[in-house]
């Protein structure tokens, strides 16, 4: 018997992906542009420990990510929720502040998400 998908497509516009572990590389199977040929931006977070938690906790989890994402409707590209690396990839239709205002969207339903990005200098 299959497993049971993390992220259910009942009542979402969002198609799930193959649950088996993917072939390619993430950077080769990332959608660089959208239906209108622009660019997509996206970012990483790191979920520390969700691959240990129990399976209801890891499903509420998923389901709260997935409840912010669909409130994104067609920004969204693109997701991985990769439980061997503890990580969630979004690709996303670029606008300004997109790329803060959803990892914080996210970090409101999933405390423990951490958002990934290169170490800032200090403004002086």
């Amino acid at each position: 018997m299959p497993p049971e998908p993390l992220i259910s497509p009942a009542g979402t516009e969002m198609r799930p992906a193959l649950l088996l572990e993917p072939h390619q590389p993430l950077w080769q199977r990332l959608p660089r542009r959208d239906a209108e040929g622009r660019r997509l931006a996206d970012f990483m977070m790191l979920i520390p420990g969700l691959r240990e938690r129990p399976r209801a906790e890891l499903h509420a989890r998923a389901h709260a990510i997935e409840r912010v994402l669909n409130g994104y409707g067609r920004e969204i590209a693109f997701v991985e929720l990769n439980l061997k690396l503890n990580t969630l990839w979004v690709s996303l239709t670029a606008r300004p502040g997109i790329c803060s205002e959803l990892p914080c969207a996210i970090q409101a339903v999933v405390p423990e998400a951490l958002l990934v990005g290169p170490k800032l200098a200090p403004s002086r």
